[in-house]
């Protein structure tokens, strides 16, 4: 299964797409509203569980290639939460590109790819995505995206230890409704 945009093609993931995404995860810019960064086996590990989500869920965290340029960039996609909170369950778009891949607008064209399979093929009914408080690049994708966000909503993160600076999130929301009526994204 792939999904191709104009620059992008989001496809199931390959063998060797381990090395660059265990880089990806050693990278403290990459990581800097994660509480900690990834080993090489927190990222092989990370990758058998996109596999599997693939395969219980028929979607997931798609690896990304630069159509006719790089062949791994990162992840784009949507995945099913495994941690409790109040707005459980859902599913939830994301993201994570290499630090050298930032600032091209990858992230959003992604994003609408898996926003217009999520609604139009899943027929899902809303999307939500999260983030710590201070992670503005990734909440203006969401904004770009057309997710809102209502303050009572936000969260503290049960995977973040108590006390923790990166505990608080934010919760965004797009229902399908407002995809179709903003014109998909666009």
């Amino acid at each position: 299964m792939e999904l191709l945009t104009a620059r992008l093609k989001l496809r199931l993931w390959r063998d060797e797409d381990l090395e660059p995404y265990a880089a990806l995860n050693a990278d403290p810019r990459v990581r800097e509203f994660f509480p900690q960064l990834l080993t090489y086996e927190e990222s092989a590990q990370s990758v058998r569980y996109i596999r599997e989500h693939f395969s219980r869920h028929g979607y997931g965290m798609w690896a990304v290639e630069v159509r006719g340029g790089a062949s791994f960039i990162g992840f784009i996609g949507l995945g099913v939460p495994s941690f409790e909170a109040p707005f459980m369950p859902c599913v939830e778009i994301g993201w994570r590109l290499a630090f050298e891949h930032w600032g091209h607008g990858y992230a959003t064209e992604g994003a609408r790819a898996a926003l217009t399979f999520a609604f139009d093929s899943e027929g899902l009914r809303e999307v939500v995505a999260f983030t710590t408080v201070g992670n503005v690049r990734s909440r203006r994708v969401m904004e770009r995206l057309g997710m809102r966000r209502n303050a009572a909503e936000d969260f503290d993160h049960p995977n973040t230890p108590d006390g923790h600076p990166l505990r608080r999130h934010v919760l965004y929301r797009l229902r399908q409704i407002e995809w179709e009526w903003a014109g998909r994204g666009n």
